[in-house]
């Protein structure tokens, strides 16, 4: 009595977009093309070893980049502050704070960070760096 209309189809958007790329011929470039993997990634932890492997690609999650982006920003606000430059600093904050809540959306807990003032720009260099 099993109903197949009932369940929806299988989605694997991973494997199609596998799928597709090997068919374009794609495949064949990537770095350790037809290599054994590593018998470490086998081993252990699979959330670990994907992280490793993602690493070792190149890899940045969207929140690192953000902290970097926030970093350079930080740097650049404290700059401008020291050579007397006040004009749109407030605006250059508003932005950096509006980057901070983006990077603690997808940050992992231990890595949330607060916003920053002009008042906070020193101690920020020192969380951002």
């Amino acid at each position: 009595m099993s109903d197949n209309n009932s369940m929806p189809p299988y989605n694997d958007l991973i494997g199609d977009m596998l799928k597709k790329k090997s068919d374009e011929g794609g495949m064949e470039n990537l770095k350790g093309f037809g290599k054994p993997l590593p018998k470490e990634y086998f081993s252990g932890d699979t959330y670990q070893h994907f992280q490793r492997i993602a690493k070792d690609a190149g890899y940045k999650p969207h929140w690192l980049k953000l902290q970097h982006e926030i970093r350079d920003m930080v740097y650049e606000i404290d700059r401008a502050r020291m050579s007397g430059e006040r004009a749109d600093l407030e605006e250059r904050i508003g932005k950096v704070n509006e980057k901070i809540a983006e990077h603690n959306k997808h940050c992992p807990p231990p890595m949330l960070k607060g916003r920053i003032s002009i008042d906070t720009l020193d101690r920020a260099k020192e969380i951002w760096k």
